[in-house]
């Protein structure tokens, strides 16, 4: 093994700069026995470095090469494998556990001890060594030397010492001065024992020199202490004059510390100064108001431009005199208790006097507004109050400041003006509306009259209200409202000449020039209405300072209703709330235009009692106004009034629906005259054309469709309804006519919610034509008609067709006898009864004789080749003709058409 180690050592570790300190000859457990070394070496060079390295002899030659090498700091763990009896077998666990049985278990042993000792001396690692007992690693070495041959102990034992004592080398100098020292001596070599005599003799000399030389220098140190003696005396003294020279300073640092505080007091009190005149400079400057300002607040004028720009200037300044921010203790200086009362008493005696103002400004406005209302009445206009909301707009800076400073002032001017203006609008709107229903009912030309003698407006209105509690529906003409205005205005010569115009107009013509005049004023009313209100909101907000804030569409708003001279509001909640300012705004506007949608929905009644078609205009202007608002201001007072005036005219509308409905219903036909075109049918189309050209391009026309719907259902009910209890007209041309009627009604109006009854109308108008035409054709040739009957009823019972000849009812002389009797005189004679017949059922209104007459033409001619096919098929050879061919058929009912 020893011979092994050195060639090893020498071999594979010198020239890597390692030593080889044990070696262990192995081979892994439970595989084939291929043996190899395991050795634990350590680097030459700093910092040392400790592996363990498997070596393999190469199978090539005698010669071994390293395999692999681990570093001894990743081992983790050292397995003996027992204790307590004693086993070749220990595992090393590295990044994987490594099996391996030793040669011998003195080898694996000493291997063991080793890395314990590299270990404990190069690492300080925590290795674990399982199974291996604590007494058995002390003694490793002792059973080492007891079980390993001498030389080879040795050979351990010396690597062992090398690891503990490592030899130390000489260096340059110590090597260059044992030379000189050897070769002064020639025997230094050969004699080693002379060389080291002398080497002590030498020594003993040098020592025997260096207490000599001692000894000789005693007496430089005795002068030495002498130096040191008077160089503490030297000491002592300086050490005096620093305290003198200390109490000195002592006395200066007192005098230094009474000018430092006394610099420090001076130093505050100049800081203290320069504050006080800060503040009282704070208070000069801003508490202090301009005399100029205060002959304003006192004695400006409040009526002229100038005077309101000086008084607007000095009010800003006392509010921001007033809402200084003052620093705690200000108040309890008498200076500036005294200016605030000053301020506060400036501020009630200028705001007393503004309020003043303004009111007598309200009231004044009320007298000049009363003045133009005989004016505007004449012409269908409200006035314009945009003057006076320009005159007072001049003032929108100081109702700020007043409701800033003093809110309850504020707050009734704001109630006065709700107050006059409330009243003025009254009058004006009332007066307003008063004139459009007199127009409205055809009386404009006592419009003068009546601007002329406003005190005598009681009289129209009570004549307008007996119009809307009389019962009846007004529709057509409007002559009996003309008659009843006129009557009641006393202008008789007016009364005849309106009477002879419309005597000279159509009743169709009088509707639509009235329908049109009513159009015209209603829109008038509402475009008036509009920019009124508008106005007056912007500037409610602009003069009062409330700010609009604009909701979404569609969001619920707060209704609010005047009962008795108060406020009761509803309110809806929603996802977003209203703001204080925007519900003073509504309530201002509500309160100001309190009549406006009493007076809406006065006019809606009337214009629906003249003409119950009249919803149909409103709904339609209506609807575009309150869309128009609404794009505007979805919340405003005009958006919300309009919105409730408009379910009213929806509801209107419903109405006119339901009663036309109700009418069709009600409908009552003669027994004695022909039906004809049923009146509900000529008033639907009527009222289509009417909707079509009054919603054409409106925002409701999901209304219109659905009425269309209810009515065209109600219209093809009760014509069936009609049909069935004619007993002068027969059905099939009750429904022919009517649902002709209707389907080129749709087809005309192109109305697409209505392409299915369209398309059912034209289906049930040929389905009645055809009946009617097999109705009243009947049986033209009825004795021939009998006879093929019998014919066919005997094929059906199984007879083949060529053998009925052999029947005894159906043979060709009792054929020949029967179509003797239609000679063709007959049949003509027979044709034109039928043609009177038909002609005394049509109508003149649809035109459909020619119609009629055609298909009746068509149906004989099938009948005629019917009756010629079932003689060929079962009179085979016989040679039977009937009398009359088609061309005469042609021949006949074409001079029947032409003679009538």
């Amino acid at each position: 093994m020893t011979a092994i180690k050195h060639a090893l050592q020498r071999d594979i570790f010198t020239p890597n700069d390692e030593r080889l300190l044990s070696i262990v000859n192995v081979c892994k457990a439970g595989k084939k026995k291929r043996n190899c070394f395991l050795c634990a070496t350590v680097t030459t060079e700093r910092p040392v470095q400790v592996n363990v390295v498997k070596v393999k002899k190469s199978d090539k030659g005698d010669f071994y090469k390293r395999q692999t090498a681990w570093l001894l700091r990743d081992l983790a763990v050292v397995d003996a494998k027992d204790a307590i009896k004693e086993s070749p077998e220990f595992d090393l666990h590295f990044d994987k556990i490594y099996k391996w049985v030793a040669s011998s278990i003195a080898e694996k042993n000493i291997f063991i001890s080793c890395i314990w000792k590299l270990n404990q001396r190069y690492i300080r690692k925590k290795i674990d060594f399982i199974n291996v007992s604590a007494q058995l690693l002390e003694e490793l070495p002792k059973v080492a030397e007891e079980s390993v041959p001498s030389g080879e102990n040795q050979n351990v034992a010396g690597g062992d010492e090398e690891v503990v004592d490592e030899y130390q080398e000489l260096n340059a100098r110590e090597e260059q001065d044992i030379e000189i020292m050897m070769e002064g001596c020639e025997y230094a070599i050969s004699n080693a024992e002379a060389f080291a005599d002398k080497l002590s003799r030498e020594l003993q000399v040098l020592d025997g020199a260096n207490i000599q030389s001692i000894m000789a220098s005693e007496k430089q140190v005795n002068i030495l202490m002498q130096l040191l003696d008077e160089a503490l005396k030297e000491v002592d003294q300086i050490e005096v004059k620093l305290s003198s020279y200390e109490e000195m300073l002592q006395s200066v640092k007192e005098q230094m510390d009474q000018i430092s505080e006394s610099n420090h007091l001076i130093h505050l009190s100049n800081t203290n100064n320069v504050k006080l005149l800060s503040e009282i400079e704070f208070l000069v400057n801003h508490m202090d108001l301009a005399k100029g300002h205060i002959k304003a607040l006192q004695e400006g004028d409040l009526s002229s431009s100038r005077g309101i720009e000086a008084c607007t200037n000095a009010a800003d300044a006392l509010l921001q005199c007033m809402n200084v921010a003052l620093q705690p203790g200000h108040e309890m200086l008498q200076a500036v208790t005294q200016q605030q009362q000053r301020f506060t008493d400036l501020r009630e005696q200028f705001a007393r006097r503004l309020a003043s103002h303004l009111n007598n400004v309200f009231v004044q406005q009320g007298h000049d507004q009363s003045s133009t209302l005989a004016q505007h009445s004449i012409e269908l206009t409200l006035p314009n109050h945009h003057p006076f909301h320009r005159d007072l707009l001049r003032y929108a800076k100081l109702m700020e400041w007043l409701k800033n400073t003093d809110y309850g002032k504020y707050e009734g001017l704001t109630k006065n003006y709700m107050d006059y203006l409330s009243r003025l609008y009254d009058r004006e709107i009332k007066d307003f509306f008063e004139v459009a229903k007199i127009k409205m009912t055809g009386a404009s030309k006592e419009g003068k009259k009546f601007a002329t003698l406003p005190r005598k407006e009681s009289a129209v209105k009570q004549e307008t209200e007996s119009l809307h509690g009389s019962s009846g529906k007004l529709t057509g003409s409007t002559s009996s409202l003309n008659k009843l205005t006129v009557q009641s205005s006393g202008n008789r010569r007016s009364q005849s000449s309106s009477l002879l115009d419309m005597g000279n107009m159509s009743a169709s013509d009088l509707d639509v020039a009235d329908r049109s005049k009513f159009d015209k004023i209603f829109e008038q009313v509402l475009s008036q209405l509009e920019p009124l209100c508008l106005a007056e909101q912007d500037f409610i907000s602009k003069f009062f300072k409330l700010q609009q804030h604009l909701s979404i569409p569609g969001t619920p708003v707060s209704d609010a209703e005047e009962v008795d001279g108060g406020t009761l509001s509803r309110v809806h909640s929603g996802p977003q709330s209203i703001s204080s300012e925007n519900h003073m705004i509504r309530q201002m506007m509500i309160k100001i235009f309190r009549c406006v949608e009493p007076e809406l929905n006065n006019l809606i009644a009337l214009g629906d009692k003249i003409d119950s078609f009249n919803s149909l205009y409103m709904l339609v202007k209506m609807s575009h106004h309150v869309w128009t608002a609404q794009n505007v201001d979805p919340t405003s007072f005009l958006s919300t009034t309009l919105g409730n005036v408009l379910v009213t005219v929806k509801r209107n509308f419903d109405k006119c629906i339901s009663n036309q409905i109700k009418q069709m219903e009600d409908v009552k036909i003669s027994k004695k005259s022909k039906v004809g075109i049923l009146p509900f049918v000529a008033e639907f189309e009527e009222f289509a054309a009417l909707a079509e050209s009054i919603f054409k391009n409106a925002e409701r026309r999901g209304d219109l469709d659905k009425a269309y719907l209810k009515l065209i259902r109600g219209v093809f009910t009760n014509v069936e309804k009609v049909a069935n209890e004619s007993q002068k007209t027969p059905r099939d041309v009750v429904m022919m006519e009517n649902f002709h009627h209707i389907f080129a009604t749709l087809s005309r109006l192109k109305i697409s919610c209505l392409d299915a009854e369209k398309k059912e109308a034209k289906q049930k108008y040929t389905d009645h034509l055809q009946s009617y035409v097999i109705y009243s054709l009947g049986q033209p040739l009825e004795k021939l008609n009998h006879f093929f009957e019998g014919v066919e009823a005997r094929v059906a019972q199984g007879v083949r067709e060529e053998e009925v000849s052999y029947q005894l009812a159906f043979n060709k002389q009792e054929l020949r006898k029967v179509i003797k009797e239609y000679p063709g005189k007959e049949v003509k004679k027979g044709l034109d009864n039928l043609y009177r017949k038909v002609d005394k059922h049509l109508c003149e209104e649809e035109n459909l004789l020619q119609v009629v007459w055609h298909s009746m033409q068509d149906e004989f001619i099938r009948q005629y080749k019917h009756f010629e096919g079932l003689i060929a098929r079962c009179y085979p050879g016989s040679g039977i003709t009937m009398e009359f061919t088609i061309q005469d058929i042609l021949d006949y009912f074409s001079s029947i058409a032409q003679s009538h």
